[in-house]
């Protein structure tokens, strides 16, 4: 027995899952190399941000109080704004998740009378609350209550946009519309720069005034282009996803025009201070090495996506993407179509982690969802879904959320523990099948 594979079995991999996992390794390392293309690439256009900025040890240092000449916050937001290609950026530590960076800019930039339309289907289940969708229901504090109305296109059945129905929605009311860029608690695709591209070019032929706003949560580094690359007035996301690197302790960001960021900062702080505040304390090393390490980690988390769909692929559940589609985020889907599977595969993700391997995740109502939902994550930044994680809420089809790992290896071994938690209870194949 060789030594990496007696490592895996007593770390509890049994011989059936092990060989099986690496005859589908083997299989879809080959699709690796485009990754490793892209990898290198959005490292190179990190880089000649950093570079071209002067960054040195003095930015590295935090401020306290107000935040005024707190370079290394100035600077790093300049960085920003050069790898997106836009005229400013906002990246701060006080922005607490995606869906408080979307609120900002969102409230940043809308007034009471405007229309807000997503053009993407209803927007993840955290987001409802704050357009305040459902209007039977009493949202406070909500887009709806300060006189904003909300619109909604769905996307058609093969996952491309709806032309016709954006079109007859938009009026001189609509200020902004926005793309979801991932598929959130679905199971459409997500959606790829180059789509977004022909969307954003749709509206702005149309009333080239509208705002486009792109929720690029988990899609950072994944292409060479980003949204702000075809268009986009704001790209907006978390920094305990792609763009932390796995360092960053907490943090969002929103790179767009400077109106837009200029208004979103007025929402963030107050108006007229703006972006002059907001002490950075001592976190800006973490957020600048985490943006460096950032397209490496990207890279990590779709090799394990990859191996996750070739795994469940091939032992017949849907998965989306599949093993043999290009990649526009990090999030692999795979519909288990039961509660039992879930929860396995959950566990297993769970018993992987360096961090609380020890602790059985269980499914509960989160504040914002529709149903019960089971979250896996030992990680070292709490709730940080580029580190290896999945989640799921309980209702059909039953689909689970996979994402995240800060190396391949992590992620590799985090796979196949799923595996071995759903072929110790009998759930992916017989416990009595012996691997051939």
């Amino acid at each position: 027995m060789n030594s990496i594979k007696k490592m895996y079995m007593d770390l509890g991999i049994s011989e059936n899952v092990y060989e099986y996992c690496n005859e589908k390794w083997n299989a879809c390392k080959d699709n690796f190399a485009q990754i490793d293309s892209v990898s290198e690439y959005n490292q190179l256009k990190v880089l000649t941000a950093m570079q071209n900025n002067k960054i040195s040890d003095a930015h590295l240092l935090g401020s306290t109080g107000y935040g005024y000449t707190d370079i290394g916050r100035d600077a790093l937001e300049r960085v920003y704004a050069d790898i997106f290609h836009t005229e400013d950026a906002l990246v701060r530590s006080q922005i607490t998740c995606g869906t408080h960076a979307l609120t900002v800019a969102l409230f940043g930039n809308l007034r009471p009378g405007d229309e807000l339309i997503y053009v993407t289907g209803k927007p993840y289940d955290t987001m409802e609350g704050i357009i305040g969708i459902d209007e039977s229901k009493e949202c406070p504090g909500s887009l709806r209550e300060y006189g904003i109305k909300y619109k909604q296109a769905d996307l058609l059945p093969d996952g491309s946009f709806d032309y016709d129905t954006i079109k007859a929605l938009i009026n001189k009311k609509t200020k902004i519309i926005a793309i979801q860029r991932s598929k959130g608690y679905s199971v459409r695709p997500t959606l790829s720069v180059s789509i977004i591209k022909e969307c954003i070019t749709f509206i702005k032929n149309i009333n080239p005034d509208i705002i486009c706003m792109v929720d690029n949560c988990y899609g950072e580094f994944v292409e060479t282009l980003e949204p702000s690359d075809v268009g986009a007035d704001m790209c907006v996301g978390s920094l305990i996803k792609n763009p932390g690197g796995g360092l960053a302790p907490m943090g969002g960001y929103i790179a767009g025009t400077k109106k837009c960021i200029e208004n979103a900062s007025f929402r963030l702080t107050t108006p007229a201070l703006g972006k002059e505040v907001g002490a950075s304390l001592n976190i800006n090393q973490s957020l600048y090495q985490g943006l460096f390490m950032a397209p490496q980690v990207t890279a990590s988390a779709l090799k394990g996506a990859i191996f996750a769909a070739n795994i469940y692929e091939g032992l017949g559940y849907k998965c989306i993407p599949d093993s043999k589609e290009s990649r526009h985020d990090i999030i692999q889907s795979v519909a288990f179509k039961n509660a039992d599977a879930v929860i396995a595969f959950c566990e297993g993700i769970q018993a992987a982690a360096p961090i609380d391997s020890h602790v059985k995740p269980e499914p509960y109502a989160m504040p914002g969802y529709h149903s019960d939902v089971i979250m896996a994550a030992g990680a070292f930044v709490s709730g940080s879904s580029i580190e290896l994680s999945a989640d799921a809420p309980i209702e059909p089809p039953y689909a689970v959320y996979f994402q995240g790992g800060l190396t391949w290896q992590h992620a590799k071994f985090g796979i196949m523990m799923s595996l071995q938690k759903m072929y110790d209870k009998g759930i992916a194949f017989p416990k009595n099948c012996i691997y051939k």
